[in-house]
């Protein structure tokens, strides 16, 4: 758990200390910090992720690298959906939702070709990834 939090950490910093920009394994993609409340703890979290933009709305994916099981900040926001978005030099106050059916699979077919590691997350794991839409409060 250190090391992702480590990880995290060092992702947030450069995305804080850029513009909202990163490099790494996120080099040119778009980028959000996720600010989820603790489903149980009731202790701020926040996640770097990438996004779709799509409207005036950001999906994300809880796609946790193809792991047979949701992220933990999925949980966070299914509990809490009240959340807070970090984009570029943005913050502000959003509600999230987690989209189903034909809408679910459409946005995830689109982030899949944009960003073809998204297919192999989903082929890695018997789970259907949740999108979950984000938008402004």
């Amino acid at each position: 758990m250190a090391d992702t939090n480590d990880w995290n950490a060092k992702i947030i910093k450069e995305f804080r200390e850029n513009a909202g920009r990163v490099g790494g394994q996120f080099e040119g993609a778009p980028v959000l910090l996720l600010h989820t409340v603790g489903a149980r703890s009731g202790k701020t979290r926040v996640n770097p992720m990438m996004y779709l933009p799509d409207g005036d709305r950001y999906c994300v994916f809880a796609s946790y690298a193809g792991n047979p099981k949701n992220p933990a900040w999925y949980h966070n926001l299914v509990a809490h959906p009240e959340v807070t978005v970090e984009v570029g030099t943005e913050k502000f106050p959003a509600r999230a939702s987690v989209l189903q059916g034909a809408e679910r699979d459409a946005i995830y077919a689109k982030q899949a070709t944009l960003y073809p590691g998204f297919r192999e997350y989903q082929e890695k794991t018997t789970r259907t990834i949740p999108v979950i839409a984000i938008e402004r409060s």
